[in-house]
């Protein structure tokens, strides 16, 4: 049985390597928010345990054990997310730090239970895929509302970033999941958008529209 720190490691790997192979000892360091050093020991004894390629200084990338480790916790947590949302009324920016806690609990009857109970559900509250009890992941491609044409209408589905201030933001904004958002204008120098939403106009960053997803 892994520790809760090592989960998290998994996890964290499991993020970084999702648009690339392998990733830096100072780059998880820094998603982890701790010292490299510490970074380090862990990686050695994730190593021992045959589910990651690493050597000293060097990248390090998951192996098949360590993926199906990982998504076994993330498994956890967006369907603790989805509980927490759906059944105990939770708001979507308050789900994420209590999943947090809840991922680490180890009873696969309780999970496949909570699966069944919630009607296996395919994304969690902020539209991210769910991996299924056979470890497999939906891949999602898809689009910012950066991409989106001015004159355009979209619907979001999904946040990139799950921080509770964002999502409090959004929240201000007038958007939830399945919101209709028309792009009114972009700045060309700094790409600041306007956007409206049910009939409400609001000026929004670009690092806004980069963690929104549409379609």
């Amino acid at each position: 049985m892994l520790s809760q720190t090592e989960e998290n490691y998994l996890k964290a790997l499991f993020h970084l390597t999702s648009e690339k192979s392998e990733v830096g000892t100072n780059e998880l360091a820094a998603t982890l928010n701790v010292k490299p050093a510490t970074v380090n020991d862990m990686l050695k004894r994730l190593k021992e345990k045959k589910l990651i390629n690493y050597e000293k200084y060097g990248k390090i990338s998951l192996i098949t054990l360590g993926r199906k480790q990982a998504l076994e916790v993330i498994r956890k947590h967006r369907l603790w997310e989805t509980f927490l949302y759906e059944k105990l009324e939770f708001t979507w920016d308050e789900v994420h730090e209590v999943a947090e806690q809840l991922e680490h609990i180890h009873s696969p009857k309780l999970i496949e239970k909570l699966d069944k109970f919630l009607n296996f559900p395919e994304v969690d509250p902020h539209g991210d895929a769910i991996p299924n009890s056979k470890g497999e992941l939906k891949v999602q491609v898809r689009k910012t509302l950066a991409q989106v044409a001015v004159g355009k209408t979209c619907k979001i589905i999904a946040v990139k970033d799950n921080s509770a201030s964002f999502l409090q933001y959004v929240v201000k904004v007038g958007l939830g999941l399945s919101s209709k958002i028309k792009v009114i204008s972009r700045q060309e120098f700094d790409e600041i958008t306007e956007i409206e939403v049910n009939g409400k106009k609001s000026i929004v960053s670009k690092k806004f529209t980069e963690n929104i997803f549409i379609a």
